[in-house]
């Protein structure tokens, strides 16, 4: 079999990573709000834009097309991101053939295609593999102009890649500053680097109608961890196994000593291996995050999430360290890995593993609701787990909302009044409070209070807690009225 056909095999696969499993695990936070407007009308969705997140407006508009020609359900809003991912890979086979002939393109595009983070967002009905897609792409065309193709086709499909980039998500435009380390790093000549500056001004220019949006929609940002010495370890463990407290820590450690193997290899062997990998490899993986957390002082905006990006660089470099081993070693390495990485896809595809466990929900109420039941729900964004379900919560009136988000033009249900509140509350036999508790810093308070306000309601209207559920970042409490 050729390296060609192999090559090409990769998306392949990394697309049946991407749609094995990915109704296991539970819809959280922010793909629900994806649900929510997918649904949407045109003239809501355009108003939510004008209003807030209008950051992920190109992916808010496409899963609103797939959930008009299909369905919105989870299945349907990940799917597109698995097919994303798969575009990414094969834009590393390509870039790596490019780079180094077909065996670094083969093993680029299985090193994405096999790592755990990749499948976890190409089961993430989110924008972030669209933007690792485009990333490839455009870092696939810069390689291809630097390599000496003077055609005019690849600066203006430059530039449209990384309009595509911005709008999928404007942290990726921190890319531009890896490409251009990567031309000054390679000093292609005053002709080159002309055309691919005005390249990328172009693309930024149009994405700047969206960078003077979202400006004023800052509120949409969420939580950002702190940032400290160990934060580069913590980012490159996080690339190798996305954040899952369900996988052994002997099988992260194993992950990221071979890792780090493979990358001392390329160090060590670095005259073996064509500087080209390196100079587009090194700024890719390092420049976007080290500024991102730069620009964390002035604004909390270190998420992990936002740097899915940059995975491909970390598969690429890793591909040209193994492959500048001893066959030996290469087969050692490959073989450590195989346990840690496959118990690692299987922690991604559990229904908990995920920071909301909506599923779980939708299973209590199935299994101890009755007729009539109502429900109260407490939380930012907690409300819309029952437009995520429709089918689950048809028949059970949500008693905490005025206006739902849609007829608001905003992220969240509008709650109701406390007065309105507590009329409802006098007339319903039995409530199921669900309150999420997986919150960031700056909406606690305020859920807090909420929830706080709403069970001296009940309490006030004759109910009292007579079952309760804790599962992952929700607890469930059925009210009744005694007797």
């Amino acid at each position: 079999m050729s390296t060609r056909v192999v090559g090409w095999a990769m998306p392949v696969l990394a697309f049946a990573l991407g749609v094995w499993g990915n109704t296991g695990p539970s819809a959280w936070t922010d793909e629900i709000v994806t649900m929510d407007v997918a649904r949407r009308s045109w003239s809501e969705l355009f108003a939510l834009l004008g209003r807030v997140d209008a950051v992920h407006g190109l992916h808010y508009v496409l899963m609103h097309v797939v959930g008009q020609m299909t369905s919105v359900t989870e299945f349907t809003m990940r799917v597109p991101s698995a097919a994303a991912v798969a575009i990414a890979v094969a834009g590393m086979v390509w870039l790596g053939r490019m780079l180094d002939g077909p065996k670094l393109g083969t093993c680029a595009g299985l090193a994405l295609a096999v790592a755990p983070t990749a499948s976890r967002y190409a089961q993430e009905g989110r924008s972030f593999a669209f933007a690792m897609a485009a990333a490839v792409l455009a870092t696939g065309v810069l390689a291809k102009v630097l390599n000496g193709d003077d055609r005019r086709r690849w600066p203006i499909t430059y530039a449209v890649l990384v309009a595509l980039l911005g709008w999928f998500n404007v942290m990726g435009l921190l890319l531009l500053a890896a490409h251009a380390i990567t031309v000054a790093w390679l000093r292609p000549g005053r002709s080159t680097t002309l055309r691919l500056t005005l390249a990328m001004t172009a693309g930024i220019a149009a994405v700047t109608p969206l960078l003077l949006l979202a400006r004023t929609q800052s509120s949409a940002v969420g939580e950002s961890p702190p940032i400290s010495f160990g934060t580069p370890l913590a980012l490159f463990s996080w690339l190798l196994f996305p954040g899952q407290d369900t996988l052994l820590t002997s099988f992260k450690y194993v992950l990221i000593g071979s890792a780090l193997i493979a990358l001392g290899a390329l160090v060590v062997r670095r005259r073996t291996t064509p500087p080209l990998i390196r100079a587009v490899g090194v700024p890719w993986l390092v420049a976007p995050p080290a500024l991102l957390a730069l620009a964390t002082l002035a604004q909390p905006v270190f998420a992990y999430r936002y740097l899915v990006f940059c995975l491909p660089a970390l598969a690429l470099l890793l591909s040209a360290g193994i492959l500048a081993l001893p066959w030996w070693a290469r087969v050692a390495l490959v073989l450590a890995m195989a346990a840690p990485l496959a118990f690692s896809h299987r922690a991604i595809r559990l229904e908990q593993s995920r920071s909301w466990d909506t599923l779980a929900v939708v299973r209590i109420l199935r299994v101890h609701g009755e007729p009539g039941d109502t429900v109260l729900f407490s939380g930012a964004r907690c409300g819309l787990i029952s437009t995520a379900y429709r089918e689950a919560f048809a028949r059970r009136a949500d008693l905490g909302r005025s206006h739902t988000a849609a007829e608001a033009g905003e992220l969240d249900n509008q709650p109701a009044d406390p007065a309105t509140l507590t009329h409802r509350l006098q007339d319903a036999p039995r409530v199921w409070h669900v309150t999420c508790t997986h919150l960031s810093s700056a909406a606690r308070p305020a859920a807090e209070q909420a929830a706080t306000a709403q069970e001296q309601a009940m309490r006030s209207a004759g109910l009292q807690p007579s079952r309760h559920f804790n599962i992952r970042g929700i607890e469930i409490t059925l009210e009744t009225r005694p007797g």
